[in-house]
C-alpha cells in the first residue's frame, strides 16, 4: 500500500474537500481522486462519500481513520529514526498567514541548504489553532503569535519579529492626528477572536477610543486592501514584508500601543527532534543575522 493515498484520505477528510485537499498536497483534483479510488480499491470499501462540493468519510474511512493516521506518522518517525541523529524527515509545521510569506521562506531556504534530506509539510491557520496543534501533537512547530499567557512546558519559543501597531489609512486622507481619524472614520477591525486582533482591542479600550466599526476581518492582507480602496482606517501590526503589491495608504506611528510578538513554538520531544532542533537553529540565525526579536 502506497501511504502517499493514506495522506490524500487523511487530507480529504480533515478538510471535508477533494479540491482544498489537493491545494494542500500540490495535486490536481483528478489526480487526488484516483489516488483515493486506488486506496478504495486496495481495501475493498468505500472510504468517502460526496455530497455536493463536500466529502466526508464512510463507515469503513471512519474505522481507518486513526490507525491511518498512526501509521503516517509511524513512516515519518521511521525515516528520522533511520538517519540516526542527522537531521532528516518530515516536519510538519503551521504557519500564520503573514508568516507564511514574510519568515518561512527564508527560515527553509536557510535550512535546505545545510539540511537537504529534511522534507515539509506546512498548514496555515490562526495562533490559536496553530498553538493547539503543537499542543497535541499534530505540528512539530509553527510560526505564529505569542500567547497572553506562559506557554506550556512540554514547548520552546523563541521570539522572531516584535510588530508594534500602527494605524493605517488612505493616502488620500489629510488628517494626522491618529485619535481624531479613529474617532471621525470608518473603522475596520481586526478579529478579536485572533490574539492580534485582541492586543488592538485593548488598546482601544485602555484609551476610550469610541470608533464607528463596521466591518471586522482576520486576514490582514484584506484589511489593507479595504483601507487602500478608501473604506475606512484600521490598526494592524506591522507585519513582516511582503505586504500586498499596489497598495495606496499611508501608517501612522501609535507610541505606546504596543504591538505582538511573532516566533516559533515547537515540542520539546520526538521522532523528529533532530530536524526540529535544525529549523529552530535556522530561526536563531535569522535572528542573529538580521538583529530582529
Amino acid at each position: 500500500m502506497d501511504t502517499r493515498f493514506l495522506e490524500s484520505f487523511l487530507a480529504v477528510v480533515d478538510s471535508g474537500s477533494i479540491a482544498e485537499a489537493a491545494r494542500r498536497l500540490n495535486l490536481t483534483p483528478a489526480a487526488l481522486a484516483q489516488r483515493l479510488r486506488a486506496l478504495e480499491q486496495d481495501l475493498g470499501q468505500p472510504l468517502v462519500l460526496r455530497a455536493g462540493r463536500r466529502v466526508r468519510p464512510t463507515a469503513a474511512g471512519l474505522a481507518v481513520l486513526e490507525p491511518a493516521r498512526r501509521l503516517i506518522d509511524s513512516t515519518r518517525d521511521l525515516r528520522a529514526i533511520a538517519a540516526q541523529d542527522e537531521p532528516a524527515g518530515q516536519l510538519r509545521l503551521g504557519a500564520i498567514a503573514t508568516s507564511l510569506t514574510g519568515l518561512l521562506p527564508e527560515v527553509i531556504a536557510r535550512l535546505r541548504e545545510r539540511h537537504p534530506r529534511i522534507d515539509y509539510y506546512v498548514r496555515p491557520d490562526s495562533s490559536v489553532n496553530l498553538y493547539q496543534a503543537v499542543l497535541g501533537g499534530e505540528l512539530d512547530a509553527a510560526l505564529m503569535v505569542q500567547p497572553q499567557f506562559p506557554v506550556a512546558k512540554s514547548t520552546g519559543w523563541l521570539t522572531l519579529r516584535h510588530e508594534p501597531l500602527v494605524l493605517i489609512v488612505p493616502a488620500a486622507l489629510a488628517e494626522d492626528d491618529p485619535h481624531r481619524i479613529l474617532t471621525t472614520q470608518p473603522f475596520i477591525r481586526y478579529d478579536r477572536n485572533q490574539w492580534g486582533g485582541q492586543v488592538v482591542d485593548r488598546f482601544l479600550r485602555q484609551n476610550g477610543l469610541k470608533v464607528r466599526e463596521w466591518l471586522e476581518l482576520d486576514a490582514l492582507d484584506a484589511i489593507a486592501g479595504m483601507v487602500s480602496r478608501g473604506l475606512g482606517v484600521a490598526i494592524v501590526p506591522d507585519w513582516a514584508p511582503p505586504w500586498p503589491e499596489g497598495l495606496r495608504l499611508r501608517r501612522h506611528a501609535l507610541p505606546g500601543a504596543g504591538g505582538r510578538q511573532v516566533g516559533v513554538l515547537w515540542t520539546l520531544t520526538g521522532a523528529r527532534i533532530a530536524a526540529l532542533q535544525a529549523f529552530v537553529a535556522a530561526c536563531r540565525a535569522r535572528n542573529d543575522e538580521t538583529g530582529q526579536a
